[in-house]
């Protein structure tokens, strides 16, 4: 890893089928101190509205939420996309949320969250696609890497679907290619910087 990626500002996650056993995964051991906002899209249906964030918070040492509109980014913060909206990031690194049509199939959509976050953030960010049944955040992960970002994809032959990591490696813009204690452990190394 290059000095450019010792100040890491945020972390960005798409997830989709078999999104709660990931990102507990990951999640449920970082500490409560952890310093950066991760902000999270998992596609779930709009009639879904906090399952995945209350189950998340009883998990979790580090705070979970879900990101409002016009909210202001901190570290510390774990933000889920709320179902059936968009979720962008503004220049001012606040949210703004969009009943736009579905991007991939999704709403909210992976390549949304990602694309507006590395024009905000560029080197400073870091894209993670974990599992999933669509091609959701290929895009998104290739303008991550275009603005000098870090790329992690979830290893295809530990998610329970395939499918999302695969499209995201098959861009050719994945740096890390890695399993969920991998994934945990890189973010653990990133947070002490």
């Amino acid at each position: 890893m290059s000095d450019k990626h010792l100040k890491i500002e945020a972390v960005v996650v798409g997830v989709s089928a078999g999104g709660l056993m990931a990102l507990s995964g990951i999640l449920t051991e970082l500490p409560a101190a952890f310093p950066l906002p991760i902000i999270v899209v998992q596609h779930r249906s709009k009639d879904e509205r906090t399952v995945l964030e209350d189950v998340l918070r009883s998990k979790c040492k580090i705070r979970v939420k879900q990101a409002d509109e016009k909210e202001k980014i901190e570290g510390g913060m774990v933000y889920i996309a709320p179902a059936g909206y968009h979720l962008l990031i503004e220049a001012n690194r606040s949210f703004s949320l969009s009943c736009d049509a579905p991007v991939n199939f999704s709403r909210p959509s992976i390549d949304v969250l990602f694309e507006s976050a590395a024009e905000v953030y560029e080197t400073k960010l870091i894209g993670v696609i974990l599992t999933g049944a669509n091609k959701d955040g290929a895009a998104g992960m290739q303008a991550i890497k275009r603005r000098g970002g870090i790329t992690i994809a979830q290893n295809p032959a530990s998610a329970l679907f395939p499918a999302m990591p695969r499209a995201a490696i098959d861009t050719g813009c994945v740096y890390y290619i890695l399993k969920l204690e991998e994934i945990k452990n890189f973010l653990l190394e990133i947070g002490k910087n």
